[in-house]
């Protein structure tokens, strides 16, 4: 037997929305660590109303990335039919940085939610990495990156990356830089 949904009642579809809005704008403001007490003053909710539609702060931060993520699914896809797997793999990861440095704390909360199959964020960071898996195995295959390098490596260095820019370093362009220089196959000079 399979129990269907039943779909929102208006108000509990605006509370909802509200609550993305506000959440939105919170985590920018404050990071992912803000008060969800604020959150659910700025939605003009109560407290109980968030936690009904999210139950941790993880399932409201998931519900806020959505929509992101979809949109890196979606663009990872059309990366992929690129004449240059290797371009295609470095514009991604400056997409990926982009969405990993929307918040302050996004970086760490991604990367502590990667392996936790419990975890609200736990299908958006394999979203995530399945696509970076597929840009790297193209890449790899056009013999542009080294067979040694696993899409877990590529997630860690884009969100060290991303991490990085959160403390201060603004110089993401430069360390994808770096970060291709050693991903790169090295051919050795007879």
């Amino acid at each position: 037997m399979t129990t269907t949904q039943r779909p929102m009642r208006a108000d509990a579809r605006r509370n909802y929305e509200r609550l993305l809005a506000a959440a939105g704008a919170a985590f920018a403001e404050q990071g992912t660590e803000a008060s969800l007490e604020d959150v659910a003053r700025a939605a003009e909710v109560g407290i109980g109303t968030l936690y009904r539609h999210f139950p941790t702060r993880r399932a409201l931060l998931e519900a806020v990335l959505h929509d992101g993520v979809v949109t890196l699914d979606v663009r990872a896809r059309e990366l992929l039919e690129s004449d240059s797997p290797e371009e295609a793999l470095l514009e991604w990861m400056r997409h990926l940085v982009v969405h990993t440095t929307a918040y302050r704390g996004l970086a760490a909360t991604l990367m502590s939610s990667i392996r936790d199959p419990g975890s609200e964020l736990y299908v958006s960071c394999q979203t995530m990495r399945s696509s970076s898996a597929r840009l790297l195995a193209a890449a790899q295959r056009a013999g542009a990156i080294r067979h040694d390098v696993t899409d877990a490596d590529l997630i860690k260095l884009v969100n060290a990356i991303a991490w990085a820019g959160e403390h201060g370093d603004d110089d993401a362009e430069r360390l994808l830089g770096l970060m291709m220089d050693g991903l790169r196959v090295r051919y050795e000079r007879s």
